[in-house]
């Protein structure tokens, strides 16, 4: 696992927290590294990758799944701090959620269908439990 701080460590997550919500997150080995950025970062990544002209909290690159996971996860510190506020969730439970869900997508999870997100989420919410979070969905 390989964390980069690309706008400085200030009121982030410790590699320690990252590494201890992928190693929930992933079903096998993996090889992954966790970049957080700033706003400018990644809303250029966002609209170069998926053509959408803005930030978001989370953006997946998966390379492989077999043998072993290799990905990236993205994670937009600005757009999670500004969530966190705004959903009046603690801020590390929203990181560990991105984080959770970030590497769900790396291994094949998504949510375009209804029964897809379904079982994502469910998942999110266990392994979030197993963590000692509370249910992201839930008002």
């Amino acid at each position: 696992l390989s964390v980069q701080y690309a706008g400085g460590r200030a009121g982030l997550p410790v590699r320690a927290d990252f590494r201890r919500w992928a190693r929930a997150a992933l079903a096998g080995s993996g090889q992954v590294t966790i970049r957080l950025v700033d706003a400018a970062e990644g809303r250029a990544l966002n609209h170069s990758y998926r053509q959408q002209d803005h930030a978001t909290n989370v953006l997946t690159f998966d390379y492989q799944r077999e043998p072993v996971i290799v990905a990236d996860l993205v994670l937009c510190a600005p757009v999670i701090e500004r969530e966190a506020r705004e959903q009046c969730k603690p801020l590390d439970a929203h990181y560990a959620h991105l984080l959770l869900h970030g590497a769900l997508h790396a291994q094949g999870f998504d949510h375009e269908r209804a029964a897809d997100a379904k079982k994502m989420e469910a998942r999110e919410v266990e392994l979030l439990a197993a963590l000692g979070y509370p249910n992201p969905y839930r008002p």
